[in-house]
């Protein structure tokens, strides 16, 4: 039962170790909420909502802490475009509303909340207090131009690159701050004086003067503040491992704290082969990617690629998802309907398939655990054909158990309490109507009409099952 995570850090397999027996502490890098969330943001916070899961399955306590970056450049900057466009709005009014949309997503698709989610605003105190142990420590200088700024020295450092395997000479410049009072083109902004073309409601007193903090510092000290100074994971996507992640460890650690035991990077999202780009306008929006499909087949089509693996989002993509789903929906209800009223109902035993856990256990391999559930749903399926209920029984109770746990069953109360209702009534309509037109035909022994009907609804993907008396229809068969 020993988990093994691939440590961005280490750049290996490694089996997690937890710092509390018992307990894991994992901190993602939640969204910058300057605009409406995308298809990657919503693959990231799915990949640490599994490992989340599958933590608590083998019986950790998870604290989840994901962040909310609701000061930054790009947060005034957008404030500022649309007061231009003249649609004014405060800053921390775009913020939150931009909050509201990414929560939203992540509820539609399943994401379950974490433990904390703290917005960088309320933990200022806690990022001038690192701040001020880096200057204290020589590894940060208030800029001497009185601007205000304060940048963490790189130079310092002698570890800094660890994460990313670089040698400091062979790094970019910073270019999340000015270069006014810079030592080195490579030092990167703790703290940054207000502009006066900023609003002072963007700005907090310090003691290097007004302003507000640089990017970096919000997370070291919202993943002190809410994990401590020394925590089991640290999460977020692989575009973040330079410059963000690499200079969180460099300032954490450079401040005394231990800081991530395990680095955790998940892979990121192509459209049609290409990277998503706004330059080049293929930006696939969460609202768009959940109002092209039901929720769930979502949730299945993100999560079907290995966690660290690009995604490619392609057309046909959500079909080929929906499709897998309808078979998982398809065996359940069949094998439910068929072992009701039997001793058998409700009576397997919910124990794993092997294989599965083994997967999950192998740096959460969704892939080939998702191979697991649809070798388990054929097995099910001939059980039923053989009439073996005892056997169909424990291998519903093993399907059942697997979506659960990657939280994809589709018959589950929390994906069928909302959506769009009207289109399934008028389906259920028509084809129930069509069902008793075949029972007609069949009671007045017009059997060519009653396999008419079969086959015109077989032809829309429509499949009918006979059973004591009753005819129970589901879209694609088995």
């Amino acid at each position: 039962m020993v988990i093994r995570l691939y440590d961005s850090l280490s750049a290996q397999l490694t089996d997690f170790v937890p710092l509390v027996e018992g307990e894991v502490g994992i901190y993602v890098c939640g969204p910058t909420v300057q605009s409406s969330p995308h298809i990657g943001h919503l693959r990231s916070a799915l990949v640490y909502d599994l490992w989340r899961r599958w933590f608590s399955h083998r019986g950790y306590r998870v604290t989840l802490v994901r962040n909310v970056t609701d000061i930054d450049d790009k947060i005034l900057d957008n404030a500022q475009r649309a007061a231009d466009a003249g649609a004014p709005e405060e800053w921390w009014a775009l913020a939150y509303r931009f909050e509201l949309e990414f929560t939203a997503g992540y509820t539609a698709l399943g994401v379950l909340p974490p433990t904390y989610e703290p917005r960088a605003t309320a933990s200022v105190q806690q990022m001038q207090e690192i701040i001020q142990r880096l200057i204290d420590r020589g590894h940060a200088y208030p800029a001497p131009d009185e601007s205000g700024d304060v940048y963490f020295d790189t130079k310092s450092w002698a570890t800094y690159g660890v994460l990313t395997r670089q040698r400091a000479d062979d790094m970019v410049a910073a270019t999340d701050s000015d270069e006014r009072g810079k030592r080195d083109p490579r030092d990167f902004a703790l703290w940054k004086g207000r502009k006066p073309a900023e609003p002072e409601s963007a700005s907090w007193e310090s003691p290097w003067g007004p302003g507000r903090p640089g990017w970096h510092i919000e997370c070291s000290a919202m993943s002190a503040r809410y994990l401590g100074p020394e925590f089991d994971i640290h999460g977020g996507g692989l575009d973040l491992r330079f410059p963000h992640h690499e200079n969180e460890l460099a300032q954490s650690t450079a401040a005394g704290d231990a800081f991530a035991h395990y680095w955790v990077h998940n892979g990121l999202v192509n459209v049609e082969g290409q990277k998503m780009s706004k330059s080049i306008g293929n930006s696939i929006f969460a609202a768009d990617l959940l109002g092209a499909a039901r929720p769930v087949v979502v949730r299945y089509y993100l999560a079907s690629a290995h966690y660290r693996s690009v995604l490619d989002y392609h057309d046909g993509a959500l079909i080929e998802a929906e499709a897998a789903l309808d078979r998982i929906e398809t065996f359940l209800l069949r094998a439910r309907r068929r072992l009701a009223d039997t001793r058998f109902a409700g009576a397997g035993a919910p124990l794993l398939p092997v294989a599965f856990a083994a997967a999950l256990d192998d740096d959460l391999s969704v892939p080939e655990a998702l191979a697991v559930v649809h070798d388990t749903i054929r097995a099910g399926n001939a059980a039923l054909d053989a009439e073996d209920l005892a056997g169909a029984a424990d291998l519903l109770a093993a399907v059942t158990a697997m979506t659960a746990i990657l939280g994809i069953d589709p018959t589950a109360h929390e994906w069928n309490s909302g959506g769009d209702q009207a289109a399934h009534v008028a389906l259920t309509a028509i084809v129930e109507r069509l069902i008793a037109e075949r029972h007609d035909a069949r009671a007045a022994k017009d059997f060519a009409r009653a396999d008419q009907i079969r086959d015109q609804l077989a032809t829309a993907g429509i499949a009918l099952e006979d059973s004591s008396g009753a005819t129970h229809w589901s879209i694609d068969g088995r």
